[in-house]
């Protein structure tokens, strides 16, 4: 009688199909991963540009709410257009009121302050500019920054008419990145000036 012998363990052919079905695994492991990174980094990503944005134009709106004549007794605001603004108001709680302007320019939203100098005061030099808001997509949309109403609440056309303006709406879109869904969030914001209220 023969005897039969089994032997245990892997052939080479064995082995080589279980190191390649695991190394498919584990590539489809990673390509998940680094798919679900990307996304995941661009949602945090595109989350921090809009707070960003939405902290900087609160800013904005509570200067804008504060509008008041200046230190040299000049009217309280100065010009207006779709992107730009600018106009007198106390932003640092001293005893000078400061000329303020914000403005997009390229794909950042701006805050340029100039403080008034000598006695008695004059608004001369260049004013000191910060972002205070990026990855603005307003010109690329052709959306205006800045909307001006008057006492009525009807929306001012004509930029020259300074003195008519009691209420500015912001509208800014923001997108970290031009070339990935979603589109631009749109931030709105709006301000009366109330040491103009009842003029």
């Amino acid at each position: 009688m023969k005897r039969i012998t089994h032997r245990s363990g892997l052939s080479v052919l064995e082995t080589v199909v279980w190191i390649g079905m695991f190394a498919m695994a584990m590539a489809a492991v990673a390509s998940a991963l680094l798919a679900f990174y990307r996304t995941s980094s661009f949602a945090m990503q595109e989350a921090g540009a809009v707070t960003a944005a939405q902290h900087g134009i609160d800013t904005m709106t509570r200067v804008i709410r504060e509008a008041a004549f200046a230190s040299n007794g000049a009217y309280p605001v100065v010009s207006l257009a779709a992107n730009d603004v600018v106009f007198y108001a106390d932003v640092d709680s001293d005893s000078a009121i400061e000329r303020v302007h914000y403005y997009v320019q390229g794909t950042n939203l701006y805050e340029g302050i100039l403080n008034p100098t000598g006695d008695p005061p004059v608004y001369t030099g260049t004013e000191v500019a910060t972002v205070i808001a990026q990855d603005v997509r307003n010109i690329s949309q052709s959306l205006n920054a800045f909307t001006y109403y008057d006492a009525s609440g009807v929306a001012i056309t004509n930029y020259a008419n300074v003195s008519a303006v009691r209420f500015v709406t912001a509208n800014i879109a923001v997108d970290s990145d031009t070339n990935r869904p979603p589109t631009a969030v749109t931030i709105r914001s709006s301000a009366a000036m109330r040491n103009l209220v009842g003029r």
